[in-house]
């Protein structure tokens, strides 16, 4: 375990692994799902707007410009953060990030948002067909290998 004495010495060292991705939550909750959220926007903590459902809304079908975001730069990652601060009342907001190296499940992967000319917004995409459930695993596995920055406005 390496200590960081300041973030430039954070960013030199993820510079020598590769590309990051990172997604702001108010603390306390969970970054890659929706909990406690069911019915209108959600579906299973999913939320609707993130991926392509089926008419039944049983399947998440694939699709390479729908996914739940992710900042690829220190910028885009500034304003999205500034934004969640200022939405949430106030409440300390936690940075979730993960490294372009880091294995993800069968079925999902990172791309840039295709709407993105500035190559900064990332998307974590479904690659196949799958059911519900099985995103919802998904989406938890990928939670449990993200690492966290704890009131991250100090960092940036």
């Amino acid at each position: 375990m390496e200590q960081f004495k300041t973030l430039e010495d954070l960013r030199e060292y993820i510079k020598d692994i590769g590309a990051f991705y990172a997604r702001p939550t108010t603390k306390g909750e969970h970054p890659t799902l929706y909990e406690g959220k069911d019915g209108g926007e959600y579906v299973s903590g999913i939320r609707k707007r993130d991926y392509l459902f089926s008419v039944c809304g049983k399947w998440v079908l694939p699709s390479n410009s729908m996914g739940l975001s992710f900042s690829g730069h220190w910028q885009h990652l500034k304003q999205i953060y500034r934004l969640k601060s200022t939405r949430n009342g106030g409440k300390p907001v936690d940075v979730y990030w993960v490294i372009e190296a880091a294995e993800l499940p069968p079925g999902l992967k990172i791309v840039l948002d295709p709407n993105d000319k500035k190559k900064r917004h990332y998307f974590l995409i479904v690659t196949e067909q799958m059911r519900v459930e099985q995103l919802v695993r998904k989406l938890q596995w990928v939670a449990d290998r993200m690492s966290k920055i704890k009131n991250a406005q100090v960092a940036l």
